[in-house]
Parts: C-alpha cells; structure tokens; sequence
C-alpha cells in the first residue's frame, strides 16, 4: 500500500475536500489488487462504526413507534 498522507478536510466539508480525498483515495490504491482494496476499505468501515455511538436501544423502540403512528394516520387519511 501507498504512504501518501492523508488530506487535510476543513470543518465545513466542502466540494474542494471531496476532491481532495478522492485524488488522495485514487493515488493511494492504484497500485492494489482487488483484494487489498477491498479490506482496505473494510478498515475504514470498521473505524467509522468505531466511532459511532452505541445506538440506545429505547430510542429505536420510540422512532419505531412514532413511524408506526404516522404510517396508521396515513392508512386513516386515504
């Protein structure tokens, strides 16, 4: 795998980062085979879900109940 440092990305995200991580993603696995890539990429899902909250399992009961009751509104309304 490539040694290309990875870029800076300001706060707000913008178009010109996106660029700049792709150019940067391109470079880094040009030289891979379809495998390394692809647990390359596993990697880097791997530390995103790492870095995500754990999901509040109460929270998922109220949005399921909330979509439940919009979704019989919806049935009542037509």
């Amino acid at each position: 795998m490539s040694d290309i440092p990875e870029p800076e990305v300001s706060p707000a995200f913008t178009v010109e980062d996106i660029h700049r991580v792709r150019e940067w993603q391109h470079e880094k696995r040009k030289g891979m085979t379809p495998q390394e890539i692809c647990e390359d990429t596993r990697k880097g899902a791997e530390q995103f879900f790492a870095m995500r909250p754990p999901t509040n399992p109460a929270m998922l009961e109220e949005v399921k109940r909330s979509l439940d009751a919009a979704r019989q509104k919806l049935k009542k309304a037509s």
